[in-house]
């Protein structure tokens, strides 16, 4: 069973996965955000590893950094640069896995497997 926090990013436009896309996740506590990890995503589209190994509820954001991605797909007239896709887990979950589906003027998200 996988556990943590996961995610992956599908570029709409080439019909191909977001290679080398930072994704940060942070954690929010009371006004205190806190950077828990960063990584990059592999030639798949995916981060290899959970950017957080077990979960524990609370409030989350996942910040998907694109412009250096669009800058080397030559995708131009972009309308987000960044992403933050902002999460709450609840009590008991043992996994959460949040993909981006990205093209350049718009995304979608959803609660994977």
């Amino acid at each position: 069973m996988r556990t943590g926090i996961t995610t992956h990013v599908l570029d709409l436009i080439q019909g191909l996965p977001g290679s080398n896309i930072l994704v940060e996740l942070w954690q929010y506590k009371g006004k205190e955000r806190l950077l828990l990890s960063s990584a990059r995503t592999n030639d798949d589209g995916r981060v290899e590893q959970p950017l957080l190994h077990e979960l524990v509820p609370g409030e989350f954001e996942l910040v998907f950094h694109l412009k250096d991605y669009w800058q080397s797909t030559k995708t131009a007239n972009v309308l987000f640069e960044t992403v933050p896709i902002r999460f709450h887990v609840k009590v008991g979950e043992p996994h959460y896995h949040i993909p981006l589906l990205l093209s350049a003027w718009g995304y979608q998200t959803y609660r994977g497997s």
